[in-house]
C-alpha cells in the first residue's frame, strides 16, 4: 500500500489543499499562483518520487508570504501524516545537489524533532515572482509541521536560480533517502522504540 496523504488549510488568507503519494514517480500538479514557486516544487517532487498536487488560491496582492509559508505548513503534515509510525523508514537522508556553479547541502532527520538550520544565502530578493527570503520561512514551515530536523547550506553559488533549485532538489534527494523503507529495520530507527 503506498503512503498517501492528504491536507487541506483555509485561513482568512490562504486555501490550501495538498495531496501527497511518498511512494510515487515524481509527477507533480501545482498551481500556487506564484510561478516561480511552483517550480520549485515541481522539481523538489520529481527529486524525492513523491507524487504531489498543490492548489493554493491566497492574498496575492499583498506579497507571497502567506501562500508560501502556508503551502510550507500543509506540506509537512502531509509528510508527517504519510509516514504514519515511521516503521522500518531509513530516517536519515543527506544529498548534495550541483547546479551548474551552486552546490547545496541538503541533510535531514524525520526524527519528529523539528529543527531549521538554514545557511543559504541569496544576492537578490527576488526570483520571477517570489521574495527569496521565502525559501528560508517554507523550509521552517515544513520542518515544523512535518517534524523534521532539517540542515540547509549553500556550499558555493552565485547565481541565485541556480542556488534555489539545488536547494529543493537537495531536499527531494534526501527526503526520498530518508522516507526510504528498509526491512532489515523493525519498528523505528530509534534506541527509545518511537519517533
Amino acid at each position: 500500500m503506498k503512503r498517501s496523504a492528504e491536507v487541506t488549510r483555509k485561513t482568512g488568507e490562504t486555501d490550501i489543499q495538498v495531496k501527497l503519494v511518498l511512494d510515487g514517480t515524481g509527477t507533480a500538479q501545482v498551481d500556487s499562483g506564484i510561478g516561480f514557486f511552483d517550480h520549485m516544487l515541481i522539481l523538489l517532487a520529481k527529486h524525492a518520487l513523491l507524487d504531489l498536487q498543490v492548489s493554493c488560491r491566497g492574498d496575492l496582492q499583498v506579497d507571497s508570504h502567506h501562500s508560501i509559508e502556508d503551502i510550507g505548513i500543509v506540506l509537512g503534515q502531509a509528510i508527517s501524516a504519510a509516514l504514519g509510525g515511521k516503521e522500518s523508514i531509513q530516517r536519515y537522508g543527506t544529498a548534495f545537489v550541483p547546479m551548474d556553479e551552486a552546490l547545496a547541502m541538503a541533510s535531514m532527520d524525520l526524527s519528529s524533532r523539528p529543527f531549521l538550520w538554514f545557511d543559504v544565502p541569496f544576492s537578490t530578493p527576488l526570483l520571477g515572482d517570489m521574495e527569496t527570503e521565502m525559501v528560508e520561512e517554507f523550509f521552517r514551515a515544513v520542518a515544523v509541521h512535518g517534524g523534521i530536523t532539517l540542515h540547509l547550506q549553500l556550499m558555493h553559488g552565485k547565481n541565485n536560480h541556480h542556488i534555489a533549485e539545488a536547494v529543493f532538489k537537495a531536499f527531494g534527494q534526501a527526503l526520498r533517502q530518508a522516507s526510504a523503507i528498509d526491512n532489515r529495520i523493525s519498528g523505528v530507527l530509534s534506541t527509545k522504540g518511537i519517533l
